[in-house]
């Protein structure tokens, strides 16, 4: 299982939400390039990147910091956030964005998703944050009547490389994540699904680990709060599941 580092980022700064909520961010750096560079010098794998102002905006916002961190580091990098047009697809992906995050566009305009993972397989991931099991969407302002589970089937033929679920009243909160809705969703669907909401120990990480179908966890808070140590995570979800 894949553990990515979350580097949040409001007006150019490290920050983390507390379940979504701008006004209570928690600003943990000014300078993104420089712990995208510790992250990778303590062995991450991947890196977690949300424009949080783009994904209120429905636009890049963050776009400088993200450049920076893409030529801070070598390793593949994931991002969402206010990715809703073929346009902004073609251009992160061109930056060298690894991986584009569609998740407003994932409802209100699925034939971008199948359009952007037909022209860049492997590319493009389906972020799925929910509220109550129900979808929300515009920066998770807004809460849909759609089942988190329906719509990841909707897109089990388009071809997408994973599925990046959410858990909005976990987020932020050191309150562990909810494994057991993100299980039941990655053995609804044949994406693989990285979890993503909630992650606050080393015991979380390897619960998720344990159920021998969740593909990959995100960590923010954790990680900067010093409750994960990023190289004990990572030489623990190096071993295989328990069950």
């Amino acid at each position: 299982m894949i553990l990515y580092p979350a580097i949040d980022l409001k007006d150019g700064q490290c920050v983390r939400l507390l379940r979504g909520e701008m006004e209570a961010a928690t600003v943990f750096g000014d300078d993104p390039a420089a712990q995208a560079r510790a992250f990778e010098t303590a062995g991450a794998e991947w890196l977690h990147l949300v424009d949080l102002n783009g994904a209120f905006a429905g636009r890049p916002v963050n776009a400088d910091a993200v450049a920076a961190i893409l030529d801070a580091v070598s390793l593949p990098v994931q991002l969402g956030g206010g990715i809703r047009d073929m346009g902004t697809i073609e251009r992160w992906v061109g930056a060298g964005v690894a991986r584009v995050i569609l998740g407003t566009a994932a409802v209100e305009n699925p034939g971008l998703v199948r359009e952007a993972a037909s022209r860049f397989p492997g590319k493009v991931a389906v972020g799925l944050d929910a509220r109550g099991g129900k979808v929300a969407t515009r920066g998770w302002a807004e809460t849909t009547d759609m089942d988190a589970t329906d719509l990841a089937r909707a897109f089990e033929d388009a071809g997408v490389a994973a599925i990046i679920y959410t858990d909005i009243d976990r987020d932020g909160a050191m309150a562990g994540p909810n494994t057991a809705a993100t299980e039941a969703l990655a053995r609804a669907v044949s994406i693989p699904v990285i979890a993503s909401g909630g992650v606050s120990s080393l015991a979380d990480l390897v619960a998720l680990r344990d159920t021998g179908v969740i593909a990959g966890a995100i960590s923010g808070r954790a990680l900067y709060d010093g409750a994960i140590d990023l190289q004990d995570a990572l030489a623990a979800l190096s071993s295989p599941p328990l069950r």
